[in-house]
This record gives structure tokens, sequence and C-alpha cells, in this order.
């Protein structure tokens, strides 16, 4: 159903990959509109438990293509280097393919702290009065991931 790489050589283990996951700052979401015209959008995550959470607000295109169609591709890049005198660029990134749905309740909450966790580590108390104040202001997707590849030059 998925494809192979085309470079083996170049393969992250699956471990490695998630490693990529745990640690990237942002990734791009990709979905297919409701118009049939790819719609990436980059966002937050947080990758907890072998699914990858994000938010976004209660109505909005990225919402409605979810709802329209819930396969979606998520990209993330890790560290770049372009070697210009060798025409090219050492990078590792990660594609994962999957299934996104919406969280309620207790998962919903689960997503909102992985993120709160991951991008303001510092502020615990604090970020889990604000999820618990604006919950109802937020929707959370958790993407059941299908596939995993992940790629690098060093």
């Amino acid at each position: 159903m998925f494809r192979e790489m085309r470079r083996q050589d170049r393969k992250m283990t699956d471990s490695e990959a998630m490693e990529l996951l745990i640690k990237g700052e942002y990734g791009v979401l990709s979905i297919i509109g409701q118009d049939q015209y790819a719609y990436g959008v980059p966002l937050s995550y947080a990758y907890v438990d072998g699914a990858i959470y994000f938010h976004c607000a209660n109505e909005g295109q990225k919402l409605d293509n979810i709802k329209g169609n819930n396969k979606v591709s998520f990209c993330v890049v890790g560290d770049t280097r372009v070697i210009p005198e060798k025409f090219t660029t050492n990078f590792e990134s990660v594609i994962v393919f999957g299934k996104a749905q919406i969280s309620l309740d207790d998962e919903k909450r689960k997503g909102l702290l992985a993120l709160v966790e991951k991008y303001s580590p510092d502020f615990i108390e604090k970020g889990t009065a604000y999820m618990n104040s604006d919950i109802n202001k937020t929707t959370v997707f958790k993407i059941d991931i299908d596939h995993i590849s992940g790629k690098t030059r060093k």
C-alpha cells in the first residue's frame, strides 16, 4: 500500500524516525480539501504513546478538511545543513501516514497536556490552568499512525 523508499541507504530505522518525531519542533500536516486540492499547514504537535496530537480552533479549513477525509500525511524536518560546494544538503526528515480523529474527554486532555509539556515545560501548572479554562474553545486531533518512514543524509 505504501511505496518503499527509493534510497534505502538513507532510510532511518523506525526508532530513529520516532526519535525525530519526539524532538521535532513543528510539522506540516497535509490533507485533502473539499475542493480536492492538497492543503499543507505547519503546526505544533506532540508525539505520545505512538500517536501524534495537535489542536486547532473549533471551526476552520483544517477541521472541515479532516471531517471530509481523515487520511493525512504529517512531515517533520529535523536538522539540515546546506553544503554549497557539493550542491547538496544534509538533512533528517520523517513522514507519517495515518488517520486523524477528534479526541474527546480524557484523550483531549492528554493531547493538550502533552503540548504544554513539550512547548512550555517550565510552566506546567500555568499551562494546565490555561488548558482547563479554554478546553471548550479548541479541538484536539490524534493521528493514529499507519505508516512511518524516516530519511537522513549526514
